[in-house]
């Protein structure tokens, strides 16, 4: 199949109330274009300097999230135009988001990272420390933000029963901040969780926005 049957299958099995965004690292501007005439919208990046080359050729109407570990000092390169920030994962990122945010007059959305998976390599808050966060952000009134909910990233494992345990503990997590904390809050709506392995999973555990790149595009290419 080719990248837009790929998508009208994905939305096929998706339901309707799961934002999917298309993970578009490595792929080229075409591919981006080929799903944007069939309809699609959301897309994510990883790596700041290969969104910021793709950027200027692409639709104005497209909305990026930013999916991967950001450093502080290639926030106010991306602020002009990212739609959704999905991992803040400490408090000094999150104000150089504001701040950044402010000195381009925008509210840029985000998410908080948590760690959820067995392995080293990933990123991510416990939940201590995203109570401890959001109340410095509370206080601080931080106005440029709009924190809309959580991401996380399971293990890369053969294991379901591990991975649906992750993306349940995930859920529990965002439970938690809703009733204690943002159970005023319109916007604290999002979990994201799930990627082209274990969508499937993470929709079942609850996620209402899934990162999915190689069934959409197939195998990604890094040359």
């Amino acid at each position: 199949m080719n990248i837009k049957e790929n998508l009208e299958k994905l939305l096929s099995e998706v339901p309707s109330n799961v934002k999917i965004i298309a993970v578009s690292k490595t792929q080229p501007v075409s591919n981006i274009l080929e799903i944007y005439h069939a309809g699609h919208r959301l897309f994510g990046e990883n790596k700041a300097q290969e969104l910021l080359i793709k950027q200027p050729l692409l639709p104005a109407d497209i909305e990026v999230h930013f999916i991967g570990h950001l450093q502080t000092n290639k926030v106010r390169q991306i602020a002009p135009f990212i739609d959704t920030i999905q991992s803040i994962d400490s408090y000094k990122l999150l104000q150089t988001v504001n701040k950044e945010a402010v000195r381009f007059n925008r509210i840029i959305k985000c998410l908080l990272q948590f760690y959820i998976a067995t392995e080293d390599t990933k990123f991510g808050l416990d939940l201590d420390e995203a109570k401890t966060l959001i109340e410095s952000y509370k206080k601080e009134q931080l106005a440029n933000i709009q924190i809309c909910g959580v991401m996380g990233m399971a293990s890369y494992s053969e294991d379901q029963n591990l991975i649906r345990k992750e993306f349940n503990q995930l859920h529990q997590y965002y439970h938690i901040l809703k009733a204690q904390i943002f159970s005023g809050s319109q916007e604290f709506r999002e979990i994201s969780m799930g990627m082209s392995g274990d969508y499937k999973l993470a929709i079942l555990e609850g996620s209402t926005m899934i990162r999915v790149g190689s069934a959409i595009f197939g195998e990604r290419n890094y040359h």
